[in-house]
């Protein structure tokens, strides 16, 4: 007989997108997060805001993870994970795994929402001393310290008088394999770099680029207001290496609009590092026998109409599960799995 639940597989923003979607079109959803606590990467990684609009990542996601926990339509299950999926489109048998043992979860359909990783700088070279020099970050790092308030140098906890964000790290990249865009770097630079500005008006920050890539409405939102409002300096050129300077980094490369070699001192370095797929969704892809891209992202195998459909019918995918997505585009993607989801349990239903 046809399972009127929905499994979702993830509980961030697409995950979260996804479940109260289905619940209210009127279906029954079991989520399943591998955490012990719902929101995802934001919340897991401290984000201070969300780019472009400045909001608390926490009360943003919030809201959502209210609205989830408080449906009577959605069980959740923290600290758990699928580890086997058996069945047909309409019916389906999961097992989830947790502290208190396995248990199978019959569903119509199942949406994957398992998200990304950071990119590791110091994964495959050292890239730019990430490990070796305290004064250098990542995107994530920077997150951290503009939540809890206090933005400064690892290896003194002195506030940094100079300050630069060195984008494309881990993304646009042959040599490492990852030669996509990672979508949402250079906003997220340029959102961090006016919250350290306004966090520390005497500290001057700069953007080194290859190309910054704004798309949608960003350009207005956050890219001119950071240089125009904020004087965050953007400079494009490559940066070769950072290198210790005294009790400083030195940045060298070169400024390719001026074609000549740079050597800047900095305070603090901040890698804007791109997107790679979680683990969690290599594992589930396999779990379910899914088609991965060659990256490790879920497959939608029907694009460019059909942005969430896998290889495998009555299996869907959204947000970052499907490759680089900044938080609109997990709440579009988790809704449109969920309609997609909805319409294979009624489908099946009506066929019974």
């Amino acid at each position: 007989m046809a399972s009127e639940s929905v499994l979702v597989i993830g509980g961030g923003p697409a995950g979260l997108a996804a479940a109260r979607s289905v619940a209210d079109l009127g279906g029954n959803v079991v989520l399943v997060e591998q955490r012990d606590f719902l929101g995802g990467t934001p919340i897991a990684e401290n984000y201070a805001s969300i780019t472009p609009h400045l909001e608390s990542a926490e009360v943003a996601l919030g809201r959502v993870v209210d609205a989830v926990q408080g449906h009577p339509g959605i069980t959740v299950h923290l600290g758990a994970e699928v580890i086997s999926c058996t069945g047909d489109a309409g019916e389906l048998t999961a097992v989830l795994r947790s502290a208190e043992g396995e248990q199978p979860v019959e569903c119509g359909a199942v949406i994957v929402a398992t998200g990304f990783q950071h990119f590791d700088p110091g994964r495959e070279t050292q890239l730019y001393g990430y490990y070796e020099l305290p004064d250098v970050l990542a995107l994530q790092d920077l997150e951290s310290m503009l939540k809890a308030g206090s933005v400064v140098r690892p290896s003194n906890g002195q506030a940094p008088k100079r300050l630069c964000f060195i984008q494309c790290v881990g993304s646009r990249d042959r040599h490492i394999g990852n030669e996509y865009c990672s979508k949402v770097c250079c906003g997220v630079a340029s959102k961090e770099a006016i919250e350290v500005r306004q966090a520390l008006p005497d500290c001057e920050v700069f953007i080194f680029y290859i190309d910054m890539r704004m798309y949608g409405y960003w350009e207005s939102q956050i890219y001119w207001p950071a240089q125009e409002q904020h004087n965050v300096q953007y400079v494009k050129g490559i940066v070769s290496e950072i290198l210790p300077f005294g009790d400083r980094l030195l940045v060298r490369g070169e400024d390719t609009t001026m074609g000549r070699p740079m050597e800047i001192p900095m305070d603090m370095v901040v890698l804007s590092v791109g997107m790679e797929p979680s683990p969690g969704t290599r594992r589930t892809a396999q779990v379910l026998g899914v088609a991965q891209n060659k990256y490790g992202f879920i497959d939608a195998v029907d694009l460019p109409l059909d942005t969430v459909s896998t290889s495998r019918p009555g299996v869907f995918a959204a947000g970052a599960a499907l490759g680089p997505a900044d938080l609109e585009d997990c709440a579009s993607s988790g809704a449109a799995a969920a309609m997609r989801a909805m319409a294979v349990i009624r489908g099946a239903q009506v066929a019974v």
